[in-house]
């Protein structure tokens, strides 16, 4: 059997290519790529029996591993690599596609090729490919990605305070009282958002989450306080839009 490793992170290829080589024995050859179009090109000049693909790498998701196939059988086996948490696992169980939690266990990666080598002739990858992708679309439906160290949070908007601008990173400050700071600017959650209407940008610097406005307070401008206690301005030229919208919906 051959298999190639597609993760645009050089660690993880590594931690990867080795575990493979000492306890799958039945891979006799491994190839490496560190994209998606050096990957597909590998693959089709090589055809591999099993892909290891990373999901979120720059410039091409692993799931559009398929429009590079448009017109072509897959005649190869994927599982996924990712350090997703537990909601998007879900939607690789509905699929019925492998996958691979990072870290890796030896188990699970010892399990994920034994069943390759038994799919092996099975030609339905597409299909399962496509059900990922639907359902990986339902799932952000009503969360938000949020990219962080160790991979991919997804929140739920039910779950989101507000978020504050910091810079070129945003403060996503969560229900739960905890804090994550991602290296995305403010108008990249304001345009994901913007027809939500559980979110409202009162000012240039904050976009709040309305179910959890506390008190508006009318002293020194116009302020709302927040579940948690943060006291967040209403600025001057929004003053009028806002009250507008408060009395419209409450």
């Amino acid at each position: 059997m051959k298999a190639i490793i597609i993760d645009d992170e050089k660690r993880a290829r590594r931690i990867l290519y080795t575990l493979i080589e000492e306890e799958c024995t039945e891979i006799a050859t491994i190839y490496e790529a560190s994209n998606l179009v050096e990957g597909v090109k590998i693959i089709k000049q090589e055809q591999p029996d099993v892909v290891f693909l990373d999901i979120e790498m720059p410039n091409h998701s692993g799931l559009q591993i398929l429009e590079f196939f448009k017109n072509e059988v897959i005649n190869f086996q994927i599982i996924f690599t990712t350090a997703y948490g537990h909601h998007a696992i879900e939607a690789f169980k509905l699929s019925a596609i492998d996958y691979l939690l990072k870290p890796i266990d030896v188990e699970e990666i010892k399990n994920a090729v034994s069943k390759a080598l038994i799919n092996k002739e099975e030609l339905s990858i597409k299909e399962k490919l496509q059900n990922l992708e639907r359902n990986f679309q339902q799932l952000a439906l009503n969360k938000i990605a949020l990219d962080i160290p160790k991979g991919i949070l997804f929140v739920s908007h039910e779950d989101i305070l507000y978020l504050e601008a910091d810079g070129v990173y945003t403060k996503v400050v969560l229900k739960s009282g905890k804090t994550e700071l991602i290296c995305k600017t403010l108008k990249h959650f304001t345009d994901q958002l913007e027809n939500k209407p559980l979110f409202y940008k009162p000012h240039r610097s904050y976009l709040i989450n309305l179910k959890y406005m506390n008190e508006l307070v009318k002293k020194d401008g116009l302020h709302v306080v927040m579940q948690n206690n943060k006291t967040i301005p209403i600025a001057r030229d929004r003053k009028d839009a806002f009250l507008e919208m408060v009395n419209r919906i409450f």
